[in-house]
């Protein structure tokens, strides 16, 4: 699949962060963080449509303790995206993602509840990163430095509200 060009740069502006509660899919807990421009957070029905798609997004148990953190972003198009990083081999970060509404990414039409997931080496885009670090560092802390590994604290562990960037 070709990439159409991409239009030229809007000024960039950092977008909204919120961190739902974790849930529970597929045997794995799943940490959550939200990306939107839109105040009034990512419609229920995208979200929805999205959290059904993610079991396809997860790996198959290793002995690893079953944690994911999944970033949701709603994009200021039609796009929405669902981010998947699941925690493997002990240390390892395993990624699959799913778009919707997106055509260029091979998505049937504009609509963002009709996710799929492409086959792109993406693993995020500027506004889906920034969980990342703080999850490298949270399971550090909680799993691979104790003792005693504490899946519990990991779970309560995620990065504050607020924006997705401008952290210092």
């Amino acid at each position: 699949m070709a990439l159409k060009e991409k239009p030229a740069f809007a000024p960039f502006v950092e977008k909204l962060l919120t961190v739902p509660p974790p849930i529970e899919v597929a045997g794995r807990h799943i940490k959550r963080y939200h990306v939107t421009a839109d105040p009034a957070g990512i419609a229920p029905e995208v979200e929805k449509a999205a959290y059904e798609i993610l079991p396809e997004l997860l790996p198959e148990p290793d002995g690893t303790p079953p944690a994911t953190f999944v970033v949701l972003h709603r994009g200021g198009d039609d796009g929405a995206y669902l981010n998947a990083y699941s925690w493997v081999w002990d240390n390892v970060l395993h990624f699959r993602g799913a778009a919707a509404g997106q055509p260029v990414l091979g998505c049937p039409d504009h609509d963002p509840t009709h996710f799929v997931t492409p086959d792109l080496p993406w693993i995020g885009c500027v506004w889906e990163l920034p969980p990342i670090l703080h999850e490298r560092d949270a399971w550090v802390r909680h799993l691979l430095a104790p003792e005693v590994p504490d899946l519990t604290a990991y779970l309560a562990d995620s990065l504050p509200e607020g924006t997705t960037g401008d952290r210092t």
